[in-house]
């Protein structure tokens, strides 16, 4: 008898805990993004995006289902300008992000989840609504690429930007031989 009563309530406060935390998984939208507004160090704000980020997806999702694109194209526009206001703030704190790249990486990590997102739902919508979100996943797919080259600079096979080759003092300072 008492082992029954134990056991209802722990499943008792499993589902109570359980409802909690849907209520309180995805917080407040508005303060997650209010907080992420006012942050100033680079770091903390690719961190933050995190959970602003999965709260962004979360409502991407429940629009999808109600099938209301236009707040979905919301969302991920303002997911995006989230992700490059973050990358211009870790640019600012840590220029060099082979040296400091924490805060790249998971920025970088979490942006290659935003475009895997942003795919299943153009997949999802209507042809009309595609042209907006596939220019969206362009500009993600264009920081992602910046991300990576300022966490891997260097490159096998290519040549440093900076770097070219000088021209011949031959070159530079006579003039072009005549051919026989």
């Amino acid at each position: 008898m008492a082992r029954r009563w134990r056991r209802a309530i722990a499943l008792t406060l499993c589902a109570a805990y359980m409802f909690a935390a849907s209520a309180g998984a995805v917080e407040d939208l508005a303060q997650l993004q209010q907080h992420f507004d006012q942050e100033t160090d680079g770091v903390r704000k690719a961190r933050l995006l995190r959970k602003l980020g999965d709260a962004q997806f979360s409502k991407e999702r429940e629009a999808a289902a109600a099938n209301d694109y236009v707040t979905v194209g919301l969302v991920m526009e303002k997911y995006r300008d989230n992700v490059r206001a973050a990358l211009e703030a870790l640019k600012k704190a840590h220029p060099d992000a082979e040296k400091h790249s924490g805060g790249y990486r998971e920025l970088e990590i979490h942006t290659g989840k935003g475009i895997r997102e942003i795919r299943d739902v153009i997949l999802a919508m209507p042809e009309e609504y595609r042209p907006p979100m596939q220019i969206v996943e362009r500009d993600l797919k264009d920081l992602d690429m910046q991300m990576l080259r300022l966490l891997f600079p260097r490159r096998p096979g290519e040549k440093p930007p900076l770097q070219q080759e000088p021209p011949t003092a031959k070159k530079a300072d006579s003039p072009p031989e005549k051919q026989p």
